[in-house]
């Protein structure tokens, strides 16, 4: 949007008073084709189906009603010019209009401009306007604005030019299309809404051809005889550069010319061979047997802002094609943009390069951060510092995989042979792939990485392992052997089923320490973690209680200086917990546990934070 000058000039208007016409470019009166008045708009009663006088140019227009003019806009009446804008070249063509062409492809007035032809638009909007000045048509100027096409790269204005393309036809499809767009599965579903408001707005057919100097070369050759278009035939060689090559046929097979012909020098469209890119992914037309079992069975993985383009052409191609749907689902990404919210771009100095952080902290870790940052399809923000505490997450699970590696995995223990806490874990690691599949299903990882990524951290490494790791290495017999290898297993299987559950995301480390811990093929030829009917445990119902205890004891130790290594004395919790008895002596060192409150005053009362329980402890002197 710029600033310009709404400039209001007088056409002439047979048998009625000159009609006021407000425009912001006066350079295409020369093009001018029509004038629109509202059907509704009491100034200009009586003057439809009027001709009016362009001014400089005496051209003979025609007064049209069409409720695209905007009563409330400048004067109401709107000058209608060949390729002014969109919405000129959809109402020439929707009136039968004949279209004028103003400016050249080399963006100067066209003979069309008579005495302007040759000018630049600028300089000839500004001789136009002293002209009509001068012959005291132009009434007035006030200060308005403009929205302008600009080019992405370069920024500056973009015209309207017509030119002789190649079209593929899209209009006959766009209904059919619509059904298919209401029927694919698209994750996020609200994001399918882009691709139907894209399909009620296509109302031209689709023109290929380009005249750039890099793209797809459109393989055709001209016979200089009789100017037939030639398309080579199907077969091994399927990439021709017409622009340089010989043609690949001796013979026109209209005119029979055995010499003379000329290549096609224009490009297609990008998305012209973007569009099938899916099928040549899966060998269409040159392995069957591997196209019939993958296409109906392939997902489209792309960002929200090619979705008119890129998912677009894709349907309307292969529907062309083969009349069924390209993709068994479509699954649509948001944007990576900066921390402020802003598009990165070059140009604004905000789109680091990714492999310096590729290389600093990992690609698991740049894959896990996009995961976290948002939910499907929406944008991500870029921050090195939460990236940073990513790639602490991946080192946290690569500690946690070398202490469990130190115990042997005893493969095949059933759940009933274990002890009531480790039922408790494994319950708990249910529970955790339990709450994951719904939003996995639906190919959304944010919630599922986030609770991956907390069960990780906050319950099994900083509870779980500090509980298990005295019963683990036993190293005062204080547990029984069968107690030791329940610890293992249940150990090995919360981590087993962590990494399969975050293989998707994480593949390479998730990998290296699933063949490090188990010397097995790849974890990604195992099936995604399955909740288990038979792990189920009632000491789930404790579980916050437990955790909010464990701090309890860690915060006692920490405000009386103690290390969280030294034991306690005694301490006294609430007797729900009593099936971690040996388990929580063990991590906190307590030499007496019981479960009954005692009125000893000796005894700490100690509130279990966020709940309303209380634990005693004897508080031991610091060490030194």
């Amino acid at each position: 949007e710029r600033p310009t000058a709404l400039n209001h000039l007088y056409f002439e208007v047979e048998g009625m008073k000159p009609i006021e016409i407000a425009t912001t470019r006066p350079e295409l009166l020369c093009a001018c084709g029509a004038v629109f008045i509202h059907p509704d708009d009491e100034r200009y009663e009586g003057y439809a189906g009027k001709t009016a006088i362009v001014p400089l140019f005496d051209l003979e227009v025609p007064i049209i009603e069409s409720p695209t003019a905007q009563m409330e806009f400048g004067t109401g009446a709107l000058m209608v010019c060949s390729y002014g804008d969109q919405g000129d070249v959809m109402a020439f063509r929707d009136f039968g209009l004949q279209p004028i062409a103003a400016i050249s492809p080399e963006g100067v007035m066209t003979e069309a401009a008579a005495e302007y032809a040759g000018m630049k638009i600028e300089d000839a909007k500004k001789k136009i306007l002293e002209d009509l000045e001068k012959e005291k048509i132009l009434i007035r100027q006030e200060e308005s604005t403009q929205r302008v096409p600009l080019c992405w790269r370069s920024q500056t204005p973009i015209e309207f030019i017509a030119m002789e393309e190649y079209y593929v036809k899209q209009i006959d499809f766009i209904d059919d299309l619509k059904k298919i767009a209401g029927e694919i599965p698209i994750f996020p579903d609200h994001h399918r809404q882009i691709l139907i408001d894209w399909l009620n707005r296509v109302s031209v057919d689709w023109p290929v051809s380009r005249r750039r100097y890099y793209g797809t070369e459109v393989p055709i050759w001209y016979c200089e005889s009789c100017g037939e278009a030639v398309v080579p035939e199907l077969g091994e060689l399927s990439y021709y550069q017409p622009w340089k090559e010989d043609p690949p046929f001796t013979k026109c097979p209209k005119c029979g010319a055995e010499d003379g012909f000329k290549g096609e020098e224009r490009t297609f469209d990008t998305w012209m061979d973007s569009s099938i890119s899916g099928l040549q992914t899966i060998n269409y037309l040159r392995d069957e047997d591997l196209f019939n079992k993958a296409f109906g069975n392939v997902m489209r993985p792309q960002g929200k802002d090619i979705v008119r383009t890129w998912l677009y052409y894709s349907l309307l191609r292969t529907y062309q094609l083969l009349g069924e749907p390209a993709f068994k689902e479509v699954w649509i990404s948001g944007h990576v943009v900066d921390e402020n919210g802003e598009q990165m771009s070059k140009s604004k100095g905000n789109a680091p390069p990714p492999m310096p952080f590729v290389e600093k902290y990992g690609a698991d870790a740049i894959r896990m951060f996009g995961v976290l940052e948002a939910g499907l399809g929406s944008d991500i923000r870029f921050s090195e510092d939460r990236l940073a505490g990513v790639s602490k997450f991946m080192t946290k699970l690569w500690n946690i995989a070398r202490f469990v590696s130190m115990f042997p995995y005893p493969d095949g223990m059933a759940f009933d042979q274990l002890t009531p806490v480790d039922q408790w874990i494994l319950a708990q690691t249910n529970s955790m792939i339990e709450k994951i599949l719904p939003d996995m299903d639906r190919l959304d990882f944010h919630n599922p990485v986030t609770e991956i990524r907390g069960f990780t951290w906050n319950f099994f490494a900083d509870h779980v392992l500090e509980m298990l790791k005295g019963r683990c290495f036993n190293s005062d017999g204080t547990f029984s052997e069968s107690e030791q290898k329940s610890a293992w297993f249940a150990l090995h299987e919360t981590i087993r089923i962590v990494l399969k559950a975050l293989a998707p995301i994480t593949p390479f480390i998730t990998d290296r320490i699933y063949r490090e811990l188990y010397g097995s093929a790849s974890i990604h030829r195992e099936k995604y973690p399955a909740p288990r009917e038979d792990w189920r445990s009632d000491m789930t119902s404790q579980t916050d209680l437990l955790l909010q205890v464990n701090s309890a004891f860690w915060k006692v130790k920490r405000e009386n200086g103690l290390s969280l290594r030294q034991g306690l004395p005694a301490a006294i919790v609430p007797e729900e917990l009593k099936p971690w008895d040996k388990d929580l002596q063990a991590m906190h060192g307590i030499e007496s546990l019981t479960f009954k409150p005692s009125k000893d005053e000796s005894f700490t009362e100690i509130a279990v934070p966020e709940r309303s329980e209380v634990i005693y402890v004897k508080v031991p002197q610091k060490e030194d």
